[in-house]
């Protein structure tokens, strides 16, 4: 039985995805967490095991860390190594039977990432999986309990005033 995996190129998607470049400017952080919650959700309905990688190429003395949250591993990588570095060493681990997509928007590394065997997915298709996942949630929600069980406060607000609420969070 293959397993599936998702393993996402984080800054290039961050930067690829307006509302999330838009959080780094203020917020690098606020906008990694949005993108390990936005991966973990598609994750869940999905059923594909994801892997998010942010690379730390020019900061210095980082060692690698991976993180583990539910169904979603967030690898921070070395110094001196690039995200498509370390994705390409984690699909030579992978059997040539899984099923595999890597979401980057990154030309060299789609043809590596193809030339693999896996499937290559752009930010913008990601997007629109994204998207479509979320919608057949609210649907599932709907049709379960009769209207939407979620409603969170950062849904409502402008991104403005989220990173503001985000800073003054992070004081305390």
């Amino acid at each position: 039985m293959a397993n599936k995996y998702l393993i996402v190129d984080g800054y290039n998607i961050i930067n690829a995805w307006e509302e999330l470049k838009e959080i780094s400017k203020t917020d690098l952080e606020h906008s990694r967490e949005k993108l390990i919650d936005i991966i973990t959700e598609y994750s869940s309905f999905t059923g594909r095991e994801a892997i998010i990688v942010f690379d730390a190429y020019n900061v210095k003395n980082s060692r690698e860390k991976i993180e583990k949250r539910k169904n979603v591993s967030i690898v921070y990588t070395k110094e001196h190594q690039t995200a498509d570095s370390y994705i390409e060493m984690y699909m030579e681990k992978l059997s040539k039977y899984d099923d595999v997509k890597v979401a980057t928007n990154d030309y060299a590394e789609q043809q590596i990432v193809l030339g693999k065997g896996a499937t290559r997915i752009s930010s913008r298709e990601l997007k629109i999986d994204v998207y479509n996942i979320k919608s057949k949630i609210n649907e599932k929600n709907k049709n379960s309990k009769g209207k939407i069980q979620r409603n969170y406060l950062e849904d409502r607000l402008n991104l403005d005033v989220l990173s503001k609420l985000e800073k003054i969070r992070r004081r305390c």
